[in-house]
C-alpha cells in the first residue's frame, strides 16, 4: 500500500489558495473553519497500486463528534461505495482529542482520476479541502503480457462487477525527443459525440467549471441526428433538471411492448418502491422519482435487451430567503454593535460585506465576530469607531439586506463639576470632579499653565473620578485651576481662595461676627444642591467670648443631633450637613450667633435641582410613506432647571432594541422623523435634558405605522342603470401599500358642475356599489376613492357621463346543466330548484306543471329579481312530472322544462310458484310486481329456506329475468322459496313466497352421464351485439359498443369511413371480455360519418357497422331569430 499523505503539514494545505473552486462545484458563500489539522494532499497513483489519503481534524473545540464526507467531482458520495475497491478507516486519539480520517483506493484504475474533496462539519461549524488524483500507467518491463489479465473486471464485488480494462493490452509509445505542435481541440466537438455520463470527466479535462452552462450551451448547439434503434423509438433526453423536493418523470418509447425493462442509477439497478415509481402505458415506459433530493442528482440508464439510453438528472436546491431585514443601528464610537438577520433555512450560507468589501474570518481579525444562532445569523463588532461608518449588506442564494451604520462621537457628561476653595496656611486643598468615562483623562491647569506632580501637589485618576491634592497650602497656591479633559472641547475651572491670618490686638470681648462668602450681587445667599448629593456647608464664626450658634429652617430650630439633616460645630466652625438631599430640603434657612458683645444672623436658601419628570402625552399625529410626524408635552415638572430640549428613540413592535434618532438636544416639542419602512408598525420614546442631566423615558407611544395613500380604483364602468339608480363596479388600487384599504367612497355631480355629492356615508368593502335617489333623464358624472388610514386617494373618474333612464334587456333563463336532464329523488327526500335569468324590466315569473299553472300547496315557489326558486319540503309520487318555467317582458319570454321523477321501493313480485323439480335442481317463476315504485325494475333477489331449519339464505343476486334455477340443493329436504324486486332505490319491503315448495327425493337417482366429448372451441369471429346509429350533441364525450366471439381471440380494427383509426388521442379503444367500446372524445361536427368494427383471426372475420351523427345545440335566441 502506498500512502498519499502521511500527516500532511499545515504549511502545505496553506500554499493552495483558500478560494479555490473545486471542478463541478459551485462557490460556497459560508466562511470556513479551520477543523482539519492535517489535509490530504494531491498526488500520483500507480495503476494497480493502492493507495491512502489521510485528514486529521481537531476536536477540542467541538461540542459534539465530527461529520466526516469523502466525495468525488460535484457530488458523488464516495462513502456509499465503500467496499473492496473504497474503503474507509476513522481512529480517535484521547489525549490529543484528534480524530484521523483515512480513504484507500484498492488496485487504483484509470476511472479513479479525478478531483476529489473531504467535508467536515459539526452542528454550525464546517471546513473542506480539494485534492486531485491522477493516475499513471505501470513501467513497461514491469508489465506481464499475459491476455488473460485484460480481461478482468475492474473492483473485486463479483464476476460482474466494473468494467472490462483492456488497458494492459495497449502498447506504450516512447515519447518523442522534438515536442510537436498541439493542435487546437474544438471541446463542443467532442461533447457532442461523448455520452451524457462522460460529461463531467470532459468538462473536468478541459477546464470547464460551469457544468450546467456548458448542457445548456450543448443543448442549443446540438443537432440531434435520428439514428434507429431497434428497441427504443423514443430515446431519454441528454438531461433533466428538477427543483430540490420535486417530482421527475423519465420516460421512454420501445418498439415491442412486452420487452421487459431495467433501469439504473449510476449503473446500480433500481427496484420499484414508493421513492421510484414503474408505469408502463403500451409501448411508453416512465420512470417517476418522488420527493427528489440531492441524492437523486446522478446519471441514469434504460436498458432493453442489449441496447441503453442515458441521461442525467440535475437537482436544484431552493434558494435560501431572508426572513427578518436587518435594522438600521445609530450608535457612539465605543458601543458594542449587532446586525441581526434571519432566515429560511438552518445551516444556510450568509455572506456580509461593508460598502461592496465581503467581511470574513481571515480579512475581520478581531474587529467583526459571526454568530449562528439556527436561522439566525449575527454581525458583530466589538467596538464602533468611525471607520465602521457605511452600509452593510448580508446576502444569500435567494435574496439580500442592508442596513445602515451611523457611528457618532460620544459626548462627555459632567457629573461633578469642581467647586471653589478657601483655605488658611499649611491647610490641605483638594480640587475633584467627576466625568461619565472611566477611560478619559486630563490635565490639570492653574491660571493657563500646566500642574506638575511633586511632594505637595498630587494628581490622582480613580474610576470616573479625577482629583488635585494640594498639601501645606501657601499663598503662592491661590489662584485659578481648570482641569481639562484629553480629546473634548470640555474644561472645568475654580478657584483657590488663600486665608490669610492677621493677629491684631482686639478687646477682651469681641461682637460676634459670621464669615460667610456672599459672591452673589443678591443680598440672600442661594445654595443650589443636586438632588441625591450630600451639602456641607462650613460656616466659620469669630467672637470673644465663643458665641453660641443656632441653624433654623423657618421657624423650626435645627438640632446637631445624629440624623440625615444635622448641624456639627466645633470652636470656630459650624457645619450645616444635609445627606442625599431630597425636595423636602428646599427652603429658607438662617445662622444665628450670640454672645454677651452681641449678635450675628445670616440668612441662606437652599434650592434642591434634579433631572427633570419624563415628557409626556407622547403621540404620532400624521405619516407618511417613509417618515411620520412625532408630538409631545412638555415634563409636569422640570427639574428645578430650565429643559434644555429632548432626545428621541424608536423600536419596531415585537423588537427590544431602541434606535437613537438625535444625539444634540432637540429644543422643539414636534419631530419628524425619517428613513423609516412602510408597513412597519414603531413605537416612539422621549427623553427630557436639563442642566442636570437626562429624565426617565417616556411612556411609549401608541404603535403607528408609516403609511401612503393608495392609487386610485382602476377599471370603473357601468354595471347597470335603472330610471333612479345607477349600479357601478370597479377593480381595486393597482398600488395598495402596506396600510390597505378600509373601503371605497362614491361622489356624484350634475354634467358640467364641479359640486360632488358624497353616496355613501360610511365607506364601503365591496367592489360595486348602487347609487340611489338620481335625477331621472339627467346625465351624471361619478368617481369613485379608496380610503385607508393615510387618507383618500386619488379619484377614478367616469369618462363619460351616465344619463339616468332604465335600459331594456331580453328574458333569458340560465337552466343549469344538471337540471338539463332527469332529476330524480326518493319519496320523502326535498327538491330544492335555484333557477337564474335576466332581464330588464324585472321579468313575470310563471310555474307550470304538465301544462298547467301550478297551484298545488306543497311545491313552494320564491322569486326575487335575479333568479326563482322552486322547493319542496317532502316529495310524493304524485310531485312527478314535467314543470316548465315561463319568464315575460311585456311581449317578449322565455321557458324552460325541468323532468322530476319522484321514485320508491317497489312492491313485491307475485305469482310465485316452483315449476319443476329434477334432481338436486328447483326451476322457479313469477310475475312482476304491480308497483314498481315509478321507476325501472333492475332485477330481483332470490332466497330459499330448508323446512327444517327455516332460515333463508340468498341464491341469486340482481337476476334480470322472471325466473331461474336453484341448484346444489340437499337431498332429502324440503325447500321454501321467497323473491323481492330491486329498482335504484333497493329491494321491496316485502317478499313475494313460493305458492308450493321444492322436495329433493332420495331414491330413484340414477345418473348416467354422458361420455365427454372435447368440445372444439374454434370458431371465426362472430358479433353477437351490433353497432348502433347514434346522434350525440357536440362537446359530449360519446361512445360506440357491440360485442363480439371467436377463438382463437380475433383482431379488432376499427375504422372511420373505412380508414382504419390509428393511435390518435382523441379515441380509445377498450375490449372488455370480448365487448368492444370506442370512446370519442369530445367530438366536433367532423367526427360524423360511418363507423365499422372488423374482428379478423385465422379462421375468417366479421363486421358491424353504425351511422355516427354530431349535432350542434343552438340557443333558443338563435332559433327565434332564424
Amino acid at each position: 500500500m502506498q500512502p498519499a499523505v502521511a500527516d500532511a503539514q499545515p504549511t502545505v494545505a496553506s500554499n493552495e489558495p483558500r478560494d479555490e473552486i473545486v471542478p463541478g462545484e459551485d462557490p460556497q458563500l459560508s466562511q470556513l473553519t479551520g477543523l482539519f489539522v492535517s489535509k490530504p494532499e494531491s498526488a500520483t497513483a500507480t495503476k494497480g497500486k493502492d493507495i491512502t489519503f489521510v485528514a486529521k481534524v481537531d476536536s477540542s473545540n467541538l461540542t459534539r463528534k465530527p461529520n466526516m464526507k469523502w466525495l468525488k467531482g460535484k457530488w458523488l458520495d464516495l462513502c456509499s461505495k465503500a467496499g473492496k475497491h473504497l474503503q474507509f478507516k476513522e481512529t480517535y486519539d484521547r489525549n490529543t482529542k484528534i480524530y484521523t480520517y483515512e480513504m484507500s483506493i484498492i488496485k487504483v484504475v484509470d476511472g479513479d482520476a479525478g478531483g476529489y474533496r473531504c467535508e467536515v462539519t459539526s452542528k454550525d461549524k464546517c471546513d473542506s479541502c480539494t485534492f486531485e488524483v491522477s493516475v499513471q500507467a505501470v513501467q513497461e518491463e514491469q508489465q506481464q503480457h499475459n491476455i488473460l489479465e485484460a480481461f478482468k473486471r475492474s473492483g473485486d464485488a463479483g464476476e460482474d462487477a466494473g468494467d472490462l480494462d483492456f488497458s494492459a493490452l495497449l502498447k506504450k509509445r516512447e515519447k518523442k525527443n522534438k515536442e510537436m505542435p498541439k493542435e487546437e481541440v474544438d471541446v463542443w466537438e467532442i461533447l457532442k459525440e461523448a455520452r451524457p455520463c462522460d460529461y463531467e470527466k470532459i468538462a473536468f479535462e478541459y477546464g470547464i467549471t460551469d457544468l450546467r452552462g456548458m448542457l445548456k450551451r450543448l443543448k442549443k448547439m446540438r443537432k440531434v441526428e435520428p439514428k434507429k434503434s431497434d428497441a427504443f423509438l423514443k430515446k431519454l433526453d441528454p438531461a433533466y433538471s428538477v427543483d430540490k423536493g420535486r417530482r421527475i418523470q423519465l420516460s421512454v418509447e420501445v418498439a415491442d411492448p412486452n420487452a421487459p425493462i431495467k433501469w439504473l442509477k449510476n449503473g446500480q439497478e433500481i427496484k420499484p418502491s414508493a421513492k421510484y415509481v414503474f408505469e408502463s402505458v403500451g409501448n411508453k415506459r416512465t420512470l417517476t422519482i418522488n420527493k427528489c433530493n440531492l441524492s437523486d442528482d446522478a446519471a441514469y440508464e434504460c436498458v432493453v435487451g442489449e441496447e441503453k439510453c442515458f441521461t442525467e438528472v440535475f437537482v436544484k436546491e431552493p434558494p435560501v430567503t431572508i426572513t427578518k431585514l436587518l435594522d438600521d443601528v445609530h450608535t457612539v464610537v465605543g458601543e458594542k454593535v449587532e446586525f441581526e438577520v434571519e432566515v429560511s433555512e438552518e445551516g444556510a450560507n450568509v455572506k456580509w460585506m461593508k460598502d461592496g468589501v465581503e467581511l470574513n474570518r481571515e480579512t475581520a481579525g478581531s474587529k467583526y465576530r459571526f454568530k449562528k444562532d439556527g436561522k439566525r445569523h449575527i454581525l458583530i463588532i466589538n467596538e464602533a469607531t468611525k471607520e465602521d461608518i457605511g452600509m452593510y449588506y448580508a446576502f444569500t442564494n435567494g435574496g439580500e439586506s442592508k442596513a445602515e451604520l451611523e457611528v457618532e462621537d460620544k459626548e462627555l457628561e459632567v457629573l461633578q463639576s469642581i467647586a471653589d476653595l478657601t483655605v488658611k496656611a499649611a491647610e490641605q486643598a483638594v480640587f475633584k470632579c467627576e466625568v461619565s468615562d472611566e477611560k478619559v483623562t486630563g490635565k490639570w491647569f492653574k491660571d493657563g499653565v500646566e500642574v506638575k506632580p511633586s511632594d505637595r501637589i498630587k494628581m490622582t485618576h480613580i474610576g470616573r473620578t479625577h482629583k488635585l491634592t494640594i498639601n501645606d497650602v501657601k499663598p503662592t497656591d491661590a489662584g485659578d485651576y481648570t482641569f481639562v479633559p484629553d480629546g473634548y472641547a470640555l474644561s472645568l475651572s475654580a478657584k483657590l481662595n488663600f486665608l490669610e491670618i492677621k493677629i491684631d490686638y482686639v478687646p477682651r470681648q469681641e461682637p460676634p461676627k459670621i464669615h460667610l462668602d456672599t459672591t452673589g450681587s443678591s443680598s440672600k445667599n442661594i445654595i443650589t444642591v443636586v438632588a441625591g448629593n450630600k451639602l456641607r456647608l462650613d460656616v466659620e464664626i469669630t467672637g470673644d467670648p465663643a458665641p453660641t450658634v443656632c441653624w433654623m429652617k423657618g421657624d423650626n430650630v435645627l438640632s446637631e443631633a445624629e440624623g440625615r439633616v444635622r448641624v456639627e460645630t466645633r470652636k470656630t466652625l459650624s457645619s450645616f450637613v444635609i445627606e442625599g438631599a431630597e425636595k423636602e430640603d428646599e427652603g429658607h434657612y438662617s445662622i444665628t450667633v450670640t454672645n454677651p458683645a452681641g449678635e450675628d444672623k445670616a440668612e441662606l436658601f437652599v434650592k434642591i435641582v434634579d433631572v427633570p419628570n419624563p415628557p409626556e402625552n407622547v403621540k404620532c399625529i400624521s405619516v407618511g410613506e417613509d417618515s411620520s410626524t412625532i408630538t409631545w408635552d412638555p415634563p409636569a415638572f422640570d427639574g428645578g432647571v430650565p429643559v434644555k430640549g429632548y432626545l428621541m428613540e424608536r423600536k419596531k413592535v415585537g423588537s427590544s432594541r431602541w434606535t437613537k434618532l438625535n444625539f444634540d438636544v432637540y429644543e422643539s416639542t414636534t419631530y419628524e422623523a425619517k428613513k423609516m419602512i412602510e408597513g412597519v408598525l414603531y413605537e416612539m420614546r422621549v427623553f427630557a435634558v436639563n442642566g442636570i442631566g437626562i429624565s426617565q423615558p417616556s411612556a411609549s407611544s401608541k404603535p403607528f405605522m408609516p403609511i401612503a395613500p393608495t392609487s386610485e380604483p382602476t377599471r370603473l364602468t357601468v354595471d347597470d342603470v335603472t330610471d333612479s339608480t345607477c349600479a357601478l363596479k370597479w377593480r381595486p388600487p393597482e398600488k395598495v401599500g402596506a396600510g390597505g384599504i378600509d373601503g371605497y367612497i362614491i361622489e356624484y355631480c350634475k354634467e358640467g358642475s364641479d359640486q360632488w355629492v358624497q353616496a355613501n356615508e360610511t365607506p364601503v368593502e365591496k367592489n360595486q356599489y348602487r347609487v340611489k335617489g338620481l335625477p331621472v333623464g339627467e346625465k351624471m358624472l361619478f368617481r369613485v376613492v379608496a380610503v385607508n388610514i393615510a387618507g383618500r386617494s386619488p379619484p377614478a373618474t367616469l369618462s363619460q357621463a351616465v344619463t339616468i333612464r332604465e335600459i331594456m334587456e331580453n328574458p333569458k333563463i340560465r337552466l343549469p346543466r344538471q337540471l338539463r336532464t332527469k332529476l330524480i329523488r326518493v319519496v320523502g327526500e326535498k327538491v330544492n330548484l335555484v333557477i337564474p335569468f335576466q332581464g330588464k324590466p324585472r321579468p313575470v315569473v310563471t310555474w307550470f306543471k304538465d301544462g298547467v299553472l301550478l297551484e298545488d300547496k306543497t311545491v313552494g315557489i320564491r322569486t326575487s329579481e335575479v333568479d326563482t326558486i322552486l322547493f319542496i319540503r317532502s316529495t310524493e309520487r304524485a310531485h312527478s312530472g314535467k314543470y316548465t318555467l315561463s319568464v315575460q317582458i311585456e311581449n317578449m319570454s322565455d321557458s324552460a322544462d325541468i323532468h322530476i321523477q319522484i321514485v320508491e321501493k317497489p312492491g313485491p313480485p307475485i305469482s310465485v310458484h316452483v315449476t319443476d323439480v329434477w334432481g338436486f335442481n328447483a326451476a322457479l317463476e313469477w310475475k312482476p310486481p304491480k308497483d314498481d315504485g315509478n321507476c325501472e325494475i333492475i332485477g330481483y333477489c332470490i332466497q330459499k329456506a330448508d323446512l327444517k331449519t327455516k332460515e333463508w339464505f340468498t341464491v341469486y343476486e340482481h337476476n334480470r329475468r322472471p325466473s331461474c334455477t336453484v341448484s346444489d340443493l340437499v337431498m332429502g329436504n324440503e325447500y321454501s322459496f321467497r323473491v323481492f324486486s330491486e329498482n335504484i332505490c333497493g329491494h321491496s319491503d316485502e317478499a313475494g313466497i313460493s305458492k308450493n315448495t321444492a322436495v329433493i327425493s332420495k331414491t330413484g337417482l340414477d345418473y348416467n352421464p354422458t361420455p365427454f366429448k372435447e368440445r372444439d372451441k374454434t370458431s371465426s369471429p362472430k358479433f353477437t351485439a351490433p353497432l348502433v346509429d347514434r346522434s350525440v350533441v357536440a362537446g359530449y364525450t360519446t361512445a360506440i359498443s357491440c360485442a363480439v366471439r371467436g377463438f382463437p381471440k380475433p383482431k379488432i380494427i376499427w375504422m372511420k369511413n373505412n380508414m382504419i383509426i390509428g393511435e390518435d388521442p382523441k379515441f380509445l379503444m377498450q375490449n372488455n371480455q370480448g365487448v368492444l367500446t370506442l370512446n370519442i372524445r369530445k367530438p366536433g361536427l367532423f367526427d360524423g360519418g360511418r363507423y365499422s368494427c372488423k374482428a379478423v383471426n385465422d379462421l375468417g372475420e366479421d363486421q358491424v357497422e353504425c351511422k355516427l351523427e354530431v349535432r350542434v345545440v343552438q340557443e333558443k335566441g338563435e332559433e327565434a331569430k332564424k
